[in-house]
């Protein structure tokens, strides 16, 4: 689990690294096929297996869909569609359709989705593919996400996350228990295509502070030049300053 970072009991605010992303609103979320459709042999298709799909209109258990791949509207039930949020979270469906959805050729070792459990409906699922190169082995890994009273969730119960994004930022970050580490949430065509022709962006992220290794002269000098890599920012020496000041502590022993 990361280092915890210093809270100061006052009634600054204090900035400190950039804030965590937050969750992406519902309004974010794209609707999905969940099959072939029709079914029918010699049948032309109207729509495709995780396929982006836009919702014409709805009468409850039967929706009016255009395809993004196809462009012909269907009219289907409501049980041949999800609605995805946050790009890996699936409402409303099976292992056995997640497990198919991930088999798909454009998803690579370490693709995954976030489906709510079957058995348990106050969980969530994790499936993971762990693809290898004879396609015989392929395979998609399930593990449970479970609560906690305070809302946390986890896979591990040693590494509890205030929510899925950051248990999901996490093992992308590192593997930590499971078959792999996650790489690209499951490819959605006609939401992901456009991924393929340019290269994706890339996220920084400010290494974990060690307050061990900060010294006074780091959180205490007036000027930073351009070439200053300091941990520690402007904003949070102010407020160390300031906190301080505020409680009479001049006496700075940061030194290590």
């Amino acid at each position: 689990m990361g280092t915890c970072p210093i809270r100061f009991q006052s009634n600054l605010t204090i900035l400190e690294n950039p804030p965590e992303p937050v969750s992406p609103p519902l309004q974010d979320s794209v609707i999905v096929s969940l099959c072939n459709y029709p079914s029918c042999v010699r049948t032309e298709l109207t729509m495709c297996l995780g396929e982006r799909l836009t919702i014409i209109s709805d009468d409850g258990d039967y929706v009016m869909v255009r395809s993004t791949t196809t462009g012909r509207e269907s009219y289907v039930p409501t049980i041949y569609i999800a609605k995805v949020t946050h790009r890996w979270l699936f409402t409303g469906i099976s292992r056995y359709k997640a497990v198919e959805l991930l088999m798909q050729p454009n998803n690579q070792s370490g693709a995954f989705l976030i489906r709510e459990s079957e058995t348990d409906k106050d969980c969530y699922s994790l499936s993971v593919l762990k693809r290898a190169n004879a396609s015989y082995s392929d395979c998609v890994k399930h593990y449970r996400i479970r609560h906690l009273e305070n809302g946390w969730v986890y896979i591990s119960p040693g590494i509890p996350f205030p929510s899925l994004l950051h248990l999901v930022e996490h093992y992308s970050e590192s593997a930590d228990g499971l078959c792999g580490r996650l790489t690209e949430p499951c490819f959605i065509q006609g939401l992901d295509n456009a991924r393929e022709a340019r290269p994706l962006p890339t996220t920084v992220r400010r290494p974990t502070i060690n307050w061990k290794d900060i010294s006074s002269s780091m959180i205490f000098k007036r000027k930073r030049t351009e070439s200053d890599n300091s941990l520690v920012s402007e904003g949070l020496r102010e407020a160390i300053t300031s906190y301080l000041q505020m409680t009479e502590g001049n006496d700075h022993s940061w030194d290590t």
